[in-house]
Protein backbone atom coordinates (compact mmCIF):
# COMPACT_ATOMS: atom_id res chain seq x y z
CA UNK A 1 0.00 0.00 0.00
CA UNK A 2 1.45 3.39 -0.98
CA UNK A 3 1.42 6.53 1.13
CA UNK A 4 -1.19 9.06 -0.04
CA UNK A 5 0.23 12.20 -1.59
CA UNK A 6 -0.91 15.50 -0.16
CA UNK A 7 -1.14 18.78 -2.01
CA UNK A 8 1.62 21.24 -1.17
CA UNK A 9 1.16 24.75 -2.46
CA UNK A 10 4.27 26.50 -3.73
CA UNK A 11 5.41 29.38 -1.54
CA UNK A 12 7.81 30.86 -4.07
CA UNK A 13 6.85 34.36 -5.13
CA UNK A 14 3.65 34.47 -3.05
CA UNK A 15 4.13 38.20 -2.50
CA UNK A 16 4.11 38.94 -6.24
CA UNK A 17 0.60 37.59 -6.80
CA UNK A 18 -1.47 40.61 -5.77
CA UNK A 19 -0.82 44.32 -5.22
CA UNK A 20 -1.87 43.96 -1.58
CA UNK A 21 0.92 41.46 -0.90
CA UNK A 22 3.48 43.60 -2.75
CA UNK A 23 2.51 46.65 -0.67
CA UNK A 24 2.71 44.52 2.47
CA UNK A 25 6.26 43.39 1.70
CA UNK A 26 7.40 46.92 0.83
CA UNK A 27 5.83 48.22 4.05
CA UNK A 28 7.61 45.55 6.07
CA UNK A 29 10.93 46.28 4.34
CA UNK A 30 10.70 49.95 5.33
CA UNK A 31 11.55 48.84 8.85
CA UNK A 32 15.13 48.45 7.54
CA UNK A 33 15.19 52.23 7.00
CA UNK A 34 13.96 52.75 10.56
CA UNK A 35 16.74 50.49 11.85
CA UNK A 36 19.41 52.27 9.77
CA UNK A 37 18.37 55.67 11.08
CA UNK A 38 18.26 54.40 14.67
CA UNK A 39 21.78 53.00 14.26
CA UNK A 40 22.96 56.33 12.85
CA UNK A 41 21.58 58.16 15.88
CA UNK A 42 23.08 55.60 18.27
CA UNK A 43 26.45 56.06 16.59
CA UNK A 44 26.11 59.81 17.11
CA UNK A 45 25.31 59.24 20.77
CA UNK A 46 28.37 56.99 21.12
CA UNK A 47 30.54 59.68 19.50
CA UNK A 48 29.08 62.28 21.86
CA UNK A 49 30.12 60.17 24.83
CA UNK A 50 33.63 59.86 23.37
CA UNK A 51 34.11 63.61 23.39
CA UNK A 52 33.72 66.77 21.32
CA UNK A 53 36.30 65.79 18.67
CA UNK A 54 34.62 62.44 17.96
CA UNK A 55 31.20 64.08 17.84
CA UNK A 56 32.43 66.81 15.48
CA UNK A 57 33.90 64.11 13.21
CA UNK A 58 30.53 62.33 13.19
CA UNK A 59 28.77 65.58 12.32
CA UNK A 60 31.27 66.21 9.53
CA UNK A 61 30.55 62.75 8.18
CA UNK A 62 26.86 63.61 7.98
CA UNK A 63 27.61 66.45 5.55
CA UNK A 64 28.88 64.13 2.81
CA UNK A 65 26.62 64.24 -0.26
CA UNK A 66 25.92 60.49 -0.34
CA UNK A 67 24.98 60.55 3.36
CA UNK A 68 22.58 63.44 2.75
CA UNK A 69 20.98 61.55 -0.18
CA UNK A 70 20.75 58.38 1.91
CA UNK A 71 19.17 60.28 4.81
CA UNK A 72 16.62 61.87 2.44
CA UNK A 73 15.68 58.41 1.13
CA UNK A 74 15.44 57.09 4.69
CA UNK A 75 13.22 60.07 5.62
CA UNK A 76 10.80 59.22 2.81
CA UNK A 77 10.74 55.53 3.76
CA UNK A 78 10.27 56.27 7.47
CA UNK A 79 7.49 58.72 6.61
CA UNK A 80 5.70 56.08 4.57
CA UNK A 81 6.30 53.51 7.32
CA UNK A 82 4.70 55.86 9.86
CA UNK A 83 1.78 56.68 7.54
CA UNK A 84 0.97 52.99 7.08
CA UNK A 85 0.80 52.63 10.87
CA UNK A 86 -1.67 55.50 11.01
CA UNK A 87 -3.76 53.68 8.40
CA UNK A 88 -3.84 50.62 10.67
CA UNK A 89 -5.24 52.64 13.60
CA UNK A 90 -8.95 52.36 12.67
CA UNK A 91 -8.59 48.60 12.28
CA UNK A 92 -7.08 48.13 15.72
CA UNK A 93 -9.08 50.62 17.78
CA UNK A 94 -12.49 49.78 19.16
CA UNK A 95 -15.33 51.60 17.42
CA UNK A 96 -15.38 55.27 18.41
CA UNK A 97 -18.66 57.11 18.38
CA UNK A 98 -19.41 60.79 18.83
CA UNK A 99 -23.00 61.90 19.40
CA UNK A 100 -24.19 58.39 18.60
CA UNK A 101 -22.46 58.25 15.19
CA UNK A 102 -19.42 56.16 14.38
CA UNK A 103 -16.28 58.18 13.59
CA UNK A 104 -15.04 57.42 10.06
CA UNK A 105 -11.75 55.63 9.46
CA UNK A 106 -10.40 58.60 7.52
CA UNK A 107 -11.10 60.93 10.46
CA UNK A 108 -9.19 58.62 12.82
CA UNK A 109 -6.20 58.43 10.47
CA UNK A 110 -6.20 62.19 9.93
CA UNK A 111 -6.48 62.92 13.66
CA UNK A 112 -3.62 60.54 14.48
CA UNK A 113 -1.33 61.93 11.80
CA UNK A 114 -2.18 65.52 12.74
CA UNK A 115 -1.49 64.82 16.42
CA UNK A 116 1.89 63.29 15.52
CA UNK A 117 2.85 66.27 13.34
CA UNK A 118 1.78 68.79 16.01
CA UNK A 119 3.67 66.89 18.73
CA UNK A 120 6.77 66.75 16.52
CA UNK A 121 6.59 70.48 15.84
CA UNK A 122 6.18 71.25 19.55
CA UNK A 123 9.25 69.15 20.38
CA UNK A 124 11.20 70.76 17.52
CA UNK A 125 10.41 74.30 18.60
CA UNK A 126 11.11 73.50 22.27
CA UNK A 127 14.48 72.14 21.17
CA UNK A 128 15.18 75.34 19.22
CA UNK A 129 14.16 77.48 22.18
CA UNK A 130 16.66 75.72 24.45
Amino acid sequence: MSTPRTYTRSMSGWWRRTPFYRAYIVRELTCVAVILYALELLLGLARLVQGPDAFDAWLAGLTRPWVIVLNCMVLVLVGWHAWTWFEVMPKTLPFISVAGRRVSDRAIVTAGATAAVVASLVVFFLFLAL
